[in-house]
């Protein structure tokens, strides 16, 4: 099995992963300095159906947790989607404000 890679690109604002030297899965933010808005899950087409988007997210979301200096938002409907799939996940979600 091929192993994969996670790599944040902060260049290109975007974590990436891929399978061996082919790249699956992309996860754009933009990053405020106190919040991190996850704004589009994107897998290649030929690699759909693996779980890949999934994985890009979670371990986004455990660099995010591990560093501790910044909350998510989750624009991307992907996203919002893996927060509501793992509950126990969105201590990290930035707080809506109200009106």
């Amino acid at each position: 099995m091929t192993t994969l890679t996670f790599e944040k690109e902060p260049d290109a604002s975007r974590w990436t992963l891929r399978r061996g030297d082919d790249l699956v899965s992309v996860l754009d933010y933009r990053d405020d300095g106190r919040t991190v808005a996850m704004t589009r899950a994107y897998t290649v087409p030929t690699f759909r159906g693996h779980g890949y988007a999934g994985e890009v997210v979670e371990r986004a979301v455990a660099e995010l947790e591990a560093a501790g200096d910044r909350s998510v938002s989750p624009v991307c409907w992907y996203v919002a989607e893996w927060f509501d799939a793992h509950p126990e996940r969105r201590g990290i979600l930035a707080r809506r404000r109200s009106a």
